[in-house]
């Protein structure tokens, strides 16, 4: 009889904690919303339908460069964390983790969201398309993360990481915008030749007919593929 009931009590705990386990995973993936992307405002902002209610999504622990700023020029590499988000998500289906506290003094949800199952919050980093910022508790979740994605983009020397001293602590230096301007309107004048300096330091020159010459920010221009090569760059590898 002993062993009969004690067979039932552990019969017992099992289905109790098989209960207890399923609650919880299900209670982890419901905190998951589906929602519908509408519109990317800029890198880091973009709007959604949920549940037939039209939101505006502010990315968690991310910043990225400026293009809609009403008092701000368009700021470097703010085009393409623009561009990554409109190309991944505009009409998409994504599922929106809600930080704590939902909302900022604006209104807008804050958010990390998800696009075929990754987190865009990290691709924008892991890109160097954005830095980390607005640490706030309690919406610290991911931060070690993110610290550690921000590290290997600096290393890399990979978007806003390759421009020295634009992406510090309190945001993005303006007095990079003077410089990049000047670069690009040399690119707008004949002169159409870009001298790139990668993460290796080798110097690397892309003509318009190059793969990644859209892509590819000067530290000089040259009219002339003599011009580069005297300057000591080489051609890009195709």
């Amino acid at each position: 009889m002993k062993i009969k009931q004690m067979s039932q009590l552990f019969f017992l705990i099992l289905t109790l904690t098989f209960l207890t386990t399923g609650c919880g995973s299900n209670s982890s993936s419901s905190l998951l919303l589906d929602a519908k992307v509408t519109k990317v405002v800029d890198g880091d902002t973009l709007q959604v339908m949920i549940d037939g209610k039209k939101e505006t999504i502010r990315l968690l622990l991310v910043d990225t460069p400026e293009t809609v700023h009403p008092s701000k020029p368009v700021q470097p590499f703010g085009r393409e964390a623009s561009n990554f988000l409109k190309e991944e998500l505009n009409g998409e289906e994504i599922q929106v983790e809600l930080g704590i506290g939902e909302r900022d003094k604006y209104g807008r949800l804050l958010a990390y969201v998800y696009h075929q199952n990754k987190m865009i919050n990290k691709r924008l980093l892991e890109n160097g398309l954005a830095r980390v910022a607005y640490v706030f508790e309690p919406n610290t979740k991911y931060i070690d993360e993110f610290y550690e994605i921000q590290k290997q983009a600096q290393k890399e020397e990979i978007g806003i990481w390759s421009l020295e001293n634009y992406a510090t602590n309190e945001g993005f230096q303006d007095e990079w915008q003077e410089e990049v301007n000047e670069k690009e309107s040399k690119v707008n004048s004949s002169c159409k030749i870009k001298g790139n300096i990668n993460s290796k330091g080798e110097k690397i020159f892309h003509t318009e007919e190059s793969p990644s010459y859209n892509v590819t920010k000067p530290e000089e221009i040259f009219c002339t593929e003599k011009e580069a090569v005297e300057a000591g760059y080489r051609a890009v590898k195709r």
